[in-house]
């Protein structure tokens, strides 16, 4: 794997845990036997790209034939007979990754029997030069796109109302049957032929039932046809454990919560100026005894909560954002709260280094009220475990209700959106996509299977109709829920195209038409490069380097892991960087080299957070630590340019999230043992400071400015509430000490862990904890109110930001940076610091108010020598100075 593809280790363990049929809460769809096949399942290396072409890898370069049988009359032996061709220059560009392979041209008398053969069990076959004959099965979305594409695009999909009457569509190109199952009886839908659409029409009275499609379908992965009794891919609403989707208009008065029509709200804030509080729903308040609705939605409109005064205390500071990790209906949580299970066990009595508490959370796992939501059912409605009832349309009364929560305590809302990957794929009970038009929406490889680099069954959002869900659905919240921006999880598995029609589409929405400004609504997502399409293998990917100048935000881990040290994967998590001891303050870990080696690491890394400080600009030219004038993308990260960004905004900066060791328990391991409460907190805060102060955006992880720990775990997607939860309440603690992690995740780092979960020293009190979270508001008001931290381009911040003590003498551990008429100093060493800018000297600078008059006492003491230009600054402290 690539080094700059920092793919969750969730997702894997999501895997395990639906292989296991832990999430078995639906009412199975029934796959009842229709026809058989004329073979078993099989690899399928051929690949119907167009009507005209077919690639297929392996095959001798003579003629062949596409077998099908779509199980009626007169079809059995059917074929289409193929001659050897070769790709055109138009299919070569569509499908590179297909480009080496043997091609085929379909015999233009036999095109006609296309649409036909596409609905039935279809296989090419070829004779050897030996006389032998092989086959394989047959993937088909390029030629299903070819054939369809361009009317089905435009298809108003799921449950449409006109004048009180709905009409229920849903596009199934190769179903040989599709019926509506409502109201304890079929309804026929009749077929479009030009675009593969189903649909219905329906009765006022219809509306509020449950429904379900009954889809009669060649099924690849089990090789027979199957009638699939399936939930609507574009559900509005849904019952209990999405065992039904509901015939619901999103427009219904009735489901508007009062004041809705008129929400006011915060005025937004341009990406580059964004800084986010990324937060899971269940993690707010489950353990907020001052809410009154723990765990769920209306959570948010508890002003008066813990939870609720801490936020909007972040959003008096300069705290624009709040990122909501996903809320929409995922496949592995029971919604019905009988259902859910709990541990079993008085998790408070273990000892703090136990593995006890692991082991009891571990044993609820499958059927608790707890995940990340990163296992997507349906993309487009609200998750029920987080409503009151998850039975009917509370959930979209309620999700509106916490928007307008959020929105009324001064902070917009992003949704992390998950199209990248399904829960399950197939037959599957927990697939959906996959058993309306089998291979279709997943991406396969290329054999036929499905692929999971992701760590689950990946979506294919190249081709047409999962690149029209994509965007239809983040329409639909956009318009329909109100949300401000959208966080794209491994973004670079889209397609570049993908995700800029998604920019599009949103740019479309006006107040006046939509109820929503579009053009305001943020994009950001994770543009890691790996998997099968790394290196634009199949397109042009969404990642870092290809989405600069689209004003569309990659995560910045260039800075990320030069303030940590090392990277989220490493088998000794003491590595130490800029934030957490390297060679200013060693600990005892052999990866980290010899004084030396750590003196040239941290070197490295104060150039990459310079970059980062910039925005990540790829072309802003500054003097290195070995006194070479270099652009941002001359700075190696791991063997790719550190610097990609061609504006402020392109890249977004942070130091923790969701994902991997908080920042807390990351300097946990890093800092000596011995280091003090007060020096964490401080270097906590120091850090945070790296991502707080940059140019363009910035994200860090609801609580971390609280200290906030989950006991070392580091993938606690499905670790419940003892290890996630959110503490408002220092009394509680942070989260340290709360029994070894996981061990599915966690076991290889327990002998690091243990010594240190031992440790009472590791466990902040009160004043530490507090301390930290108001030298952090600090920092968030100076961005707030100083315009330097906003510049608009990166000639602005070329002319405006500059590291004056930057090169062969730089001071180990602290770095300098003048941005307009501030000059800021981080300092990571456990040492005062003197930095003298001597061109600065007879220059009038001070601390900066904020911090001058500010929480932090320390903070305080910096000064400033006019005569000779120097600033001083204590211990492990970032300070800005500004000109009087």
């Amino acid at each position: 794997m690539s080094s700059t593809a920092r793919r969750p280790g969730r997702r894997l363990a999501a895997v395990l845990v639906l292989a296991l049929g832990a999430t078995g809460l639906l009412t199975a769809p029934t796959a009842q036997p229709a026809h058989a096949a004329p073979s078993a399942p099989q690899p399928a290396l051929a690949q119907w790209i167009d009507r005209d072409t077919v690639v297929w890898k392996g095959a001798e370069p003579s003629d062949a034939q596409l077998e099908f049988d779509t199980g009626r009359a007169g079809t059995a032996g059917k074929r289409l007979r193929l001659t050897p061709g070769r790709l055109t220059p138009a299919e070569r560009a569509a499908f590179p990754h297909l480009s080496g392979y043997p091609a085929f041209t379909v015999d233009p008398r036999d095109r006609g029997l296309a649409r036909t053969a596409l609905r039935g069990a279809l296989v090419a076959a070829q004779r050897t030069a030996d006389g032998r004959r092989t086959t394989t099965g047959v993937q088909i979305p390029g030629v299903l796109d070819d054939l369809y594409g361009a009317r089905a695009r435009h298809a108003a999909l799921g449950p449409v109302f006109h004048h009180g009457r709905p009409t229920l569509s849903v596009w199934a190109p190769t179903a040989r049957t599709v019926a509506l199952e409502l109201d304890g009886r079929t309804v026929p839908m009749r077929r479009d032929d030009r675009s593969g659409v189903w649909r219905v029409q329906g009765p006022r009275d219809w509306a509020g039932k449950p429904y379900r499609y009954l889809v009669t379908v060649w099924a690849p992965t089990v090789g027979r046809t199957v009638t699939n009794k399936v939930t609507d891919p574009y559900s509005t609403a849904l019952t209990a454990d999405s065992a039904r989707s509901l015939v619901v208009d999103l427009d219904d008065p009735r489901l508007a919560p009062t004041g809705w029509a008129g929400l006011h709200k915060p005025a937004a804030v341009p990406l580059r100026r964004a800084r986010i509080q990324e937060l899971h729903i269940r993690d707010f308040s489950v353990e907020d005894r001052t809410s009154r609705h723990p765990g769920q939605y209306l959570a948010f409109t508890d002003r008066r909560s813990d939870g609720m005064r801490h936020l909007k205390s972040l959003a008096a500071a300069g705290t624009s954002y709040v990122h909501l990790l996903p809320a929409f209906d995922g496949a592995t949580v029971p919604e019905k709260r009988a259902d859910q299970d709990r541990p079993r066990c008085d998790l408070a009595s273990y000892a703090p280094d136990s593995e006890s508490q692991q082991e009891c959370v571990t044993r609820a796992a499958a059927r608790d009220a707890y995940n990340w939501g990163y296992d997507p059912l349906h993309y487009t409605v609200p998750e029920g475990s987080y409503a009151s009832d998850p039975e009917g349309t509370a959930r979209t009364v309620e999700f509106r209700r916490m928007v307008q929560g959020l929105n009324g305590i001064g902070l917009r809302t992003v949704m992390d959106v998950v199209y990248n990957h399904t829960a399950a794929s197939g037959q599957d009970p927990h697939s959906v996509l996959d058993r309306i038009v089998p291979g279709y929406y997943q991406r396969l490889l290329d054999d036929g299977t499905v692929a999971t680099s992701t760590c689950c069954s990946g979506t294919a959002p190249e081709h047409t109709m999962m690149g029209k869900l994509v965007v239809d659905s983040v329409v639909t919240w956009a318009k329909e829920y109100k949300v401000d921006g959208f966080r794209f999880d491994l973004m670079g598995h889209h397609p570049k195209a993908n995700i800029l029609a998604v920019r599009k589409a949103l740019d479309a929405l006006t107040p006046a038409r939509d109820g929503v400004d579009g053009k305001k609504i943020i994009l950001y997502g994770e543009g890691w490069n790996f998997g099968e399409a790394a290196n634009d293998a199949r397109f042009v990917q969404a990642t870092q380097r290809n989405m600069a100048g689209t004003g569309i935000a990659t995560f910045n881990d260039r800075a990320r892991d030069a303030v940590r040290g090392g990277g989220p994967f490493d088998a000794d998590p003491r590595v130490q960087g800029f934030g957490s001891g390297l060679f200013t303050d060693p600990n005892t870990s052999p990866a980290n080299g010899d004084p030396a080696a750590q003196r040239a690491r941290l070197l490295h890394y104060q150039d990459l957070l310079k970059v980062g400080l910039t925005g990540n600009l790829a072309d802003y030219t500054f003097t290195d630590t070995a006194d070479r004038r270099v652009k941002g993308s001359q700075v190696d990260y791991n063997g790719a340019p550190a610097g990609y960004a061609a504006a402020p905004g392109d890249a977004l900066a942070y130091a923790d999230a969701h994902d991997n060791e908080t920042l807390y328990d990351a300097l946990a391991y890093k800092l000596p043992q011995g280091t003090s409460p007060t020096d964490r907190a401080r270097l906590q805060v120091l850090a945070l400071a790296t991502a707080a102060l940059s140019q363009g955006p910035a994200l860090s992880q609801a609580g971390s400015d609280l200290l906030r720990s989950k006991s070392l775990d580091r993938n606690s997607f499905d670790s419940g509430d003892w290890f996630n939860a959110l503490h408002w309440d220092c009394a509680d603690g942070n989260g340290f000490g709360r029994g070894l992690p996981p061990a599915a995740d966690n076991k290889d780092k327990w002998p690091y862990a243990k010594p240190l979960l031992a440790d009472p020293a590791l466990r902040p009190g009160c004043a530490t904890i507090r301390g930290a979270s108001a030298a952090y508001r600090d920092l968030l008001r100076i961005h707030a109110t100083e315009p330097a931290f906003g510049l608009r381009t990166a000639a602005a911040v070329q002319s405006q930001l500059s590291f004056p003590l930057s090169g062969k003498d730089e001071t180990p551990g602290v770095l300098t940076m003048r941005l307009a008429d501030l000059a800021i100093v981080f300092n990571a060493t456990p040492h005062p610091q003197h930095q003298t800018v001597a061109a600065l000297a007879g220059h009038p600078y001070a601390l900066h108010p904020v911090q001058a008059h500010g929480a932090d006492r320390t903070t305080a003491t910096a000064s400033y020598a006019e005569a000779t230009g120097t600033f001083t600054v204590p211990p492990y402290t970032v300070a800005v100075f500004h000109r009087r």
